[in-house]
């Protein structure tokens, strides 16, 4: 895919930003493409760049105790990657592209000198992080003992749909290629509990699943469901 001379410009997570700033970063940084089931950052190493997606999509998980993958985050275009951007910390989370990607790095050194010196950056990646912790704060509400996985999983893949979706003859298609396994990732659940909760929404007609690929048949009764439990069968 061909960029033009400086596709920082063209992000909204750097509107406000000082052309001059966005061109001393696009010029001291790099843009590099990533293959499919490549690692960005790793936890527990010293962070030493600063990440951007351009092209793509990406995951960012942890490990739980037993070595198993959890699911935090899945990101397109045009989002900052890091979790923190201060030199001074290790990353705490692992990131990963789940399609082949391109994305723009600049040394932590650079960025930070960009922050001090224009506060539009700075905002940009304040609002950036806040906007994560919001999406955490919905994420942890979803996984309280009160809510089913049933409807766990329906809030997941509506959120999905509106993000990554495309509008098909049958409905919304994520556009994501999802495995079993990578459902029980997302849901820090065995992969034969994702299985299960597959087979619930396709039969409560929510959803379908083929080659990998889930669609959304009807994006209101599955937001229907997940908030409520119920099936809306007016829709």
């Amino acid at each position: 895919m061909a960029y033009g001379e400086n596709p920082l410009k063209a992000l909204d997570l750097f509107q406000g930003v000082m052309p001059e700033t966005l061109e001393r970063l696009w010029r001291q940084g790099k843009s590099e493409g990533f293959p499919k089931g490549c690692l960005v950052m790793r936890a527990r190493e010293p962070l030493k760049s600063v990440y951007v997606q351009l092209r793509g999509k990406s995951i960012i998980y942890n490990l739980t105790h037993t070595g198993k993958r959890k699911i935090i985050f899945i990101f397109g275009p045009g989002i900052l990657l890091n979790e923190h951007v201060l030199d001074s910390h290790h990353s705490s989370l692992f990131c990963e592209t789940i399609e082949s990607s391109q994305i723009y790095s600049v040394p932590v050194s650079v960025f930070l000198d960009c922050m001090e010196k224009d506060f539009g950056l700075t905002k940009s990646v304040l609002m950036a992080q806040e906007k994560k912790i919001w999406r955490m704060g919905h994420q942890l509400k979803n996984t309280m003992g009160s809510i089913y996985m049933e409807r766990k999983l329906a809030a997941k893949l509506w959120k999905l749909s509106r993000d990554f979706g495309r509008q098909t003859s049958a409905g919304i298609e994520i556009d994501i290629n999802m495995t079993i396994t990578f459902l029980a990732d997302m849901l820090g659940a065995p992969r034969e509990t994702a299985s299960r909760l597959c087979g619930t929404l396709t039969d409560l007609g929510l959803m379908k699943m083929e080659r990998k690929r889930i669609t959304i048949l009807n994006p209101d009764r599955m937001s229907h469901f997940y908030k409520t439990g119920q099936i809306d069968e007016k829709e």
